[in-house]
């Protein structure tokens, strides 16, 4: 059985400190059984939590740990830096060092501006938009998660070219006026909103791999159809690859699916497990950006050192020649191999994955690429299998909607011995 003794009691201690007991609220889980586990350490592809449970772990932080837990190159090159102090709100040359690195290979960006987070990099990338184009609208889809920005947080309403509604409180209704919300996957549907609002829209937003909400995989001529259209209409075109970004490929899903964003952000793997993000874009565009330009945005711990090192080293390692063939050949050989053995089992349950990504899905579909599509019951077998997967020793993020993400750490070896695990899981939806 798992042990959770000492969880339980840091989860009691935490909802007298923090609202709901956590500083980010899937962390609660709410969605699933128990408190949740205080994680203790983590190697490899492993996490210990505090109660000395064991976990093969899926989760990687929610993504920027593509290199495992406490990977050697990344914790050195983080205590040599932290040898010079932890934060100057001053230029260094490692901001230099982690952007040319990016740049050099990445053919879609001339110039980059880190910030601290996924949610700072879209903010201040819709304000650019906003900025260079002189429009104020944005379009965003149903299923994608942008971060918590005021103006992104807001879900469809009725109609094809609806005003958002706000899906937060404290967000006032003029912001979400701003936000015109469509379905993912439906041409017919960004082509009304274009006719009625295309003057006034500054940028249409998606995550080029929609992987916040499931993993809801786009056909690539949808997001080809974005471009033409954004391009005809002088709308720019903004990729969120906080996910997807180094992840599907050192240049992101932008390089995957060979489409060029105008402006694109990114997160988590640049910051090798610390806070990082940052947007990129043009010459031209990103000229629009103070102190160059008049679209204003700053942060003191921007480009903070002993991030930039971490991000070095990191993805250093990514440039590695067949780095990413590799990390989806065996995140294909994990999925196969878990597939084959539901189908065998007569068991609903399907991986859907791409590149080192993956979905757990239940019950008898096809693709699933749109919100709506994803039926809410199916997260009650979801809350089920949480709970076993817990008990075999396998770790993913403790909500249906959230995808996994395989690790350089994950080798064949330890992937047959996870699937090993998934099997008794498995068996126990089995009729």
């Amino acid at each position: 059985m798992l042990r959770r003794h000492k969880s339980e009691q840091l989860f009691e201690t935490a909802k007298k400190l923090f609202p709901g007991g956590v500083n980010s609220p899937v962390r609660a889980f709410r969605s699933v059984d128990g408190a949740p586990l205080f994680i203790k350490r983590g190697d490899g592809c492993y996490i210990w939590d505090e109660d000395d449970n064991q976990f093969i772990d899926f989760c990687g932080s929610w993504g920027p740990l593509i290199l495992g837990h406490n990977n050697k190159n990344v914790r050195e090159n983080i205590e040599k830096t932290l040898q010079n102090g932890t934060s100057f709100g001053a230029p260094t040359v490692l901001e230099n060092e982690l952007g040319q690195l990016i740049i050099d290979n990445n053919p879609f960006i001339e110039k980059i501006r880190f910030v601290s987070s996924g949610t700072e990099a879209v903010m201040s990338a819709i304000r650019l938009a906003r900025g260079y184009t002189g429009r104020n609208k944005i379009v965003k889809f149903e299923g994608c998660y942008h971060g918590h920005v005021d103006s992104l947080l807001v879900k469809a309403g009725s109609g094809l070219a609806t005003f958002g509604t706000s899906s937060s409180a404290g967000i006032p209704e003029g912001f979400t006026r701003e936000t015109l919300v469509l379905p993912l996957n439906d041409q017919e549907a960004v082509k009304q909103c274009i006719e009625m609002y295309g003057k006034d829209i500054a940028c249409i937003i998606i995550e080029p791999i929609p992987a916040n909400n499931g993993l809801l995989l786009q056909d690539k001529s949808f997001l080809e159809f974005l471009r033409e259209i954004s391009t005809e209409n002088k709308i720019l075109l903004l990729f969120d690859e906080v996910i997807s970004g180094f992840r599907v490929a050192f240049a992101g899903a932008a390089a995957y699916y060979n489409i060029r964003p105008d402006i694109v952000t990114y997160g988590k793997i640049i910051g090798g497990g610390l806070p990082v993000g940052a947007y990129g874009a043009s010459n031209e565009i990103m000229a629009c950006i103070s102190p160059l330009g008049d679209v204003y945005q700053a942060g003191t711990l921007s480009g903070n050192p002993v991030a930039m090192a971490a991000g070095i080293a990191q993805v250093s390692m990514c440039l590695t020649p067949g780095f990413y063939e590799d990390q989806e050949k065996r995140t294909r050989y994990f999925v196969d191999k878990i597939n084959a053995y539901a189908r065998a089992k007569n068991i609903a349950f399907e991986l859907v994955t791409i590149g080192s990504i993956f979905w757990l899905t239940f019950g008898e579909h096809g693709a699933i690429q749109r919100a709506d599509q994803i039926d809410p019951a199916t997260m009650l077998d979801f809350k089920k299998m949480f709970g076993v997967l817990l008990e075999n020793g396998i770790y993913i993020g403790p909500s249906g909607y959230e995808v996994g993400f395989i690790s350089t750490a994950h080798s064949y070896e330890i992937l047959d011995e996870a699937c090993s695990r998934f099997y008794k899981v498995l068996d126990t939806f089995a009729h």
